[in-house]
């Protein structure tokens, strides 16, 4: 495919992820919520807590599976589209020497994209869970600082796991998942996106669980965590940030139950 079908199809992409990230920050402004994902008052005449509308504007309520999925999934298009980059790099890398296409190029990012949907419904399914448990609020924060560290801990310490390794290795190095999967075509491309995305569900999803430490509507958060993910999939970089990134979760984490033992 020419050269300006490539640009188009990049071109697509990035406004596809742009999009999600526009979409995000006016659902945060719907919400009612601030840039790092604290609620903030509706109203001059709020006397405490959270009005019901914005300036007239009927706050955005998220609380069932059928707002919170939607609201998931366009999250992982913002956040997770932008880690597959080196790996749809790696793709073209094999286009002449594999019969590699743009259709297959196409059908990665379709089969990655389906696993990380699949991946929004879950986790919107646990955060009602968690809300009816009294867990975290409707905002989708946690209500007590001993299950805020308990969650920076657990994912601090998947950083240092076995399934984090090689699903990390998966991620880090795409380019020999495909030379050991590779397949041709539109469908083809589909199968190894949907392989590739569930590796890379192996390898993130504690970060998507952080949401629920901040906010599942944090701008702040879901900004950080997709810069690390990215970072993490860098070939010359991403085997050395790793184990630091736990080590920090896992500090925060006692961090956290400590001042909530104590504060």
């Amino acid at each position: 495919m020419s050269g300006v079908a490539r640009s188009v199809l990049w071109l697509g992409f990035f406004a596809a992820i742009l999009a999600a990230w526009w979409v995000m920050f006016s659902m945060a402004q719907m919400a009612g919520v601030d840039f790092i994902g604290r609620p903030v008052a509706m109203s001059s005449g709020m006397s405490g807590g959270m009005s019901g509308d914005m300036g007239g504007m009927p706050m955005m309520q998220m609380t069932t599976f059928g707002t919170l999925f939607p609201m998931w999934a366009i999250m992982m298009a913002a956040m997770m589209l932008p880690t597959l980059v080196p790996t749809l790099r790696s793709y073209e890398d094999l286009m002449s020497s594999a019969n590699g296409t743009r259709a297959g190029w196409l059908g990665v990012v379709l089969g990655y994209f389906i696993v990380w949907v699949v991946f929004a419904a879950l986790i919107a399914v646990a955060q009602t869970g968690l809300m009816r448990s009294g867990l975290i609020d409707a905002m989708g924060i946690a209500s007590s600082l001993w299950f805020a560290g308990a969650l920076l801990i657990v994912v601090g310490l998947f950083q240092f796991s076995r399934v984090k390794a090689v699903c990390h290795g998966v991620c880090h190095a795409p380019m020999q998942y495909f030379l050991g999967h590779w397949r041709t075509g539109a469908v083809g491309g589909l199968r190894m996106g949907l392989g590739l995305g569930a590796f890379c569900v192996g390898c993130c999803w504690g970060f998507m669980a952080l949401g629920f430490v901040g906010g599942t509507m944090s701008l702040l958060w879901m900004g950080a965590a997709t810069l690390f993910m990215v970072i993490e999939k860098l070939p010359q970089i991403g085997h050395y940030v790793t184990k630091p990134m736990g080590v920090a979760l896992i500090a925060a984490g006692l961090g956290t139950a400590g001042f909530g033992l104590f504060g």
